[in-house]
């Protein structure tokens, strides 16, 4: 079986796993994990999937010498409060918070003493998670997308498909400290450039509607940020932008696979892969302030051909020979 067909399955199986470990009569005195997804499991079942694999390749079996819980919180910041205090109550042994820096910061302002794993953060020294990435010191530590240092990479890969670019939109919750900052990088990199730039306002889901509206006209090309936001809402941002015929760069690969048009950025799989390495070191007995935090060294450049051509779009053969072509 290959790789990412049993990452499927295992993903899959997370679907059942919390309610088994409800039904059956667990074993006394654990470890647990409690996970705080920041979205849905539909839509991080890949992360999960790459998640449980790790521990298992180190040794770690649910049910048998590992309890894992998870919450799903929806993008909505009053659910990440609340089941990180959750996981307060329950003592678990380690908090994973998947997926962003305000569930990261949320889940740090709920304990000083249970470690924390926060993976998918996009600068962990600027939202003060961390002292430093070589000691982060604390009950925390974790890995960075480095989100916010591609901004001028993703405009240059845009400008490369569309040489004619001109104007350029920006979707990004401004409600998220760690997107503001994303959105303060794209909009110096585009004046750099001799851009023009427009960003709608977004911190809710019933703002995207008015922010495509506002960018009829006003765009070439769109840029979307990593956020817990966006990525529950990843299906209609991509329905409303390919109605716009606007051609978009995403965070991260899998808005491509769901329709995308291109996304460049780190490999939330390996993240999620190293974050049980994390996991797996602080369970055995090493102190989380004590860990590295790990940036990727590889981005993922990905593009969905069959959007391309929707578009009417043309992929040059530099971007080709760069990319995975997803047909």
């Amino acid at each position: 079986m290959r790789r990412r067909d049993f990452i499927k399955v295992i993903a899959g199986s997370a679907t059942v796993w919390p309610l088994v470990a409800r039904a059956q009569q667990q074993p006394p005195n654990l470890p647990t994990v409690g996970f705080l997804g920041s979205t849905t499991l539909a839509i991080q079942s890949q992360q999960v999937g790459a998640f449980v694999q790790r521990l298992h390749e180190l040794g770690w079996s649910e049910g048998r010498n590992l309890a894992i819980e998870y919450r799903w919180t929806e993008g909505r910041p009053e659910r990440v409060a609340a089941s990180a205090s959750e996981f307060v109550n329950l003592k678990v042994d380690v908090i994973v918070s998947g997926g962003g820096t305000p569930t990261a910061l949320t889940a740090k302002e709920a304990t000083k003493s249970i470690p924390i794993v926060f993976i998918d953060v996009a600068d962990p020294i600027d939202s003060k998670l961390v002292a430093s990435l070589a000691k982060p010191g604390g009950n925390i530590t974790g890995l960075s997308n480095q989100q916010v240092d591609l901004a001028g990479k993703r405009i240059e890969i845009l400008r490369e498909l569309i040489p004619s670019l001109h104007r350029l939109g920006l979707i990004g919750n401004i409600g998220n400290p760690a997107a503001a900052l994303d959105r303060r990088e794209i909009a110096a990199a585009a004046e750099k450039l001799g851009l023009e730039f427009v960003a709608p306002e977004f911190r809710r889901a019933e703002d995207l509607v008015p922010a495509f509206e506002a960018l009829k006209g006003r765009a070439d090309a769109l840029l979307v940020t990593g956020d817990p936001l966006t990525a529950a809402n990843r299906v209609r941002i991509i329905t409303l932008a390919l109605a716009a015929r606007l051609p978009t760069m995403y965070p991260f690969r899998v808005y491509v696979d769901g329709g995308g048009l291109i996304s460049y950025g780190a490999n939330q799989e390996d993240e999620y892969r190293h974050g049980a390495e994390y996991v797996d070191k602080i369970l055995r007995g090493t102190n989380p302030g004590t860990i590295p935090v790990e940036q990727p060294t590889e981005f993922d450049l990905a593009i969905n051909l069959t959007t391309a051509y929707a578009l009417g779009l043309t992929i040059p053969g530099s971007l080709r020979v760069r990319a995975e072509v997803i047909e």
